[in-house]
């Protein structure tokens, strides 16, 4: 920053207006020969430190003003949730119990689907999914009592699928895994009977993901948050209210949910683009 005030003829902080700190980040923005240009992520936290450079000199008493105040960091673009559609979702659970497997090896498909099937049926983030205990599961009510961020707890509705998925891994897998262990009240273990850990977790649900042909690197790889969008993604697109699905989310707030109806916007800009004879320029 020093740098670029100099080739401006600028030396004293006193002589510094809000054009010349907008200057210097439009040149981050743009880069130049020696650099290249940054993101709007990057000349954000340059710009933030600029702007402590001088709230410190306004408070140290070497300027009488604060010639950063009026300058706006630029806004990195909003980056929607990843969410699947419904075939993809669809492919994506049938894989996860897929292979065939012999002994107690024969569990882990079971577990694996009853997994993600909870996962989707219920919108749970992956620690409230691995930290669900038998007791907090009523297949015959349908429900579960999810354990989130906080301390809060809330109870969601299990669908039949993820429902019907979890009474045969419950009835005809999980047995066989915790005969292995010493004895756990959570729902998902791990081969050794042990509660089975969130990373554990995320190898299943990338593994399937590579079966189903899904992208398991990049930006767009599947993650247990996907799930969590697609849910909230799929609520929405079938006439869900943002604020129940802000309770079924177990979100604080539904500034956060309201993220999610941007996803549906977009997608009803895709249709409209695809379907409507007047729509495309």
């Amino acid at each position: 920053y020093l740098a670029t005030l100099a080739d401006d003829g600028v030396e004293d902080l006193e002589a510094v207006g809000s054009a010349e700190i907008a200057g210097h980040v439009a040149r981050l923005r743009a880069g130049d020969d020696a650099r290249p240009p940054l993101s709007a992520a990057s000349a954000a936290r340059a710009a933030s430190a600029v702007r402590g450079l001088h709230r410190f000199a306004v408070r140290e008493g070497l300027v009488a003003q604060d010639a950063s105040r009026d300058v706006r960091p630029p806004v990195p673009p909003r980056r929607l949730p990843r969410a699947l559609d419904v075939t993809e979702v669809v492919r994506l659970l049938e894989m996860a119990g897929a292979v065939e497997a012999a002994g107690s090896r024969a569990a882990l498909p079971l577990r694996d689907r009853a997994l993600l099937e909870f996962l989707y049926g219920t919108g749970a983030r992956i620690s409230e999914a691995v930290g669900t205990a038998i007791d907090d599961l009523d297949l015959v009510d349908g429900s579960v009592l999810l354990h989130g961020k906080g301390g809060r707890s809330r109870l969601v509705p299990v669908g039949g699928y993820a429902a019907e998925s979890l009474r045969a891994y419950l009835v005809r897998a999980r047995p066989t895994l915790a005969a292995a262990g010493r004895g756990t009240p959570v729902v998902f273990l791990n081969a050794q009977g042990g509660p089975l850990s969130r990373q554990s977790a995320w190898t299943i649900l990338r593994r399937a993901a590579g079966r189903a042909g899904l992208p398991v690197e990049g930006p767009q790889a599947v993650s247990p948050h996907t799930l969590r969008h697609s849910y909230a993604t799929h609520l929405l697109d079938g006439g869900a209210d943002v604020r129940v699905v802000q309770e079924l989310l177990g979100h604080a707030s539904v500034t956060t949910t309201q993220v999610y109806t941007l996803v549906t916007v977009e997608r009803l800009r895709e249709v409209y683009a695809t379907a409507h004879p007047r729509a495309r320029g």
